[in-house]
């Protein structure tokens, strides 16, 4: 378990780690049990999963779908998308459904960046520039 990992309770609720202490921890928190989100980075079904992260002036725009935007319907939607700068600094941007799913992070540029899509169906989606 380690800072940013994403979890999903058998509920439907998704919880991170925003601080870890240096013990051991268990998947559960008050009684509920917890399972790690996999980051899926290659996507083989027709709906786009795979965040796409291009590089701007004053920061990072990240759509998910390449050359077909994922989704928005009721039943179907990107969640979040985040990007993670450096390994230090995250930030979110929360959807619903009819929203465009791609998201604009006006930041400064880091060496690295890490960007993940939340898929209310087919779970946590990364790529990486």
């Amino acid at each position: 378990m380690e800072k940013f990992d994403l979890f999903k309770s058998e509920c439907g609720m998704v919880a991170e780690v925003v601080y870890k202490e240096n013990k051991e921890c268990t998947g559960s928190a008050a009684g509920v049990k917890f399972e790690k989100l996999e980051e899926h980075t290659e996507d083989a079904a027709r709906e786009k999963h795979v965040p796409y992260i291009e590089e701007k002036e004053n920061g990072y725009l990240v759509k998910v779908g390449k050359e077909t935007a994922h989704p928005m319907l009721e039943n179907h939607y990107i969640t979040m998308i985040e990007i993670i700068v450096d390994g230090d600094k995250l930030y979110r941007k929360y959807l619903k459904a009819g929203d465009a799913p791609e998201a604009f992070f006006e930041v400064p540029k880091g060496e690295t960046v890490k960007a993940r899509e939340y898929c209310n169906l087919h779970g946590l989606w990364v790529s990486s520039k």
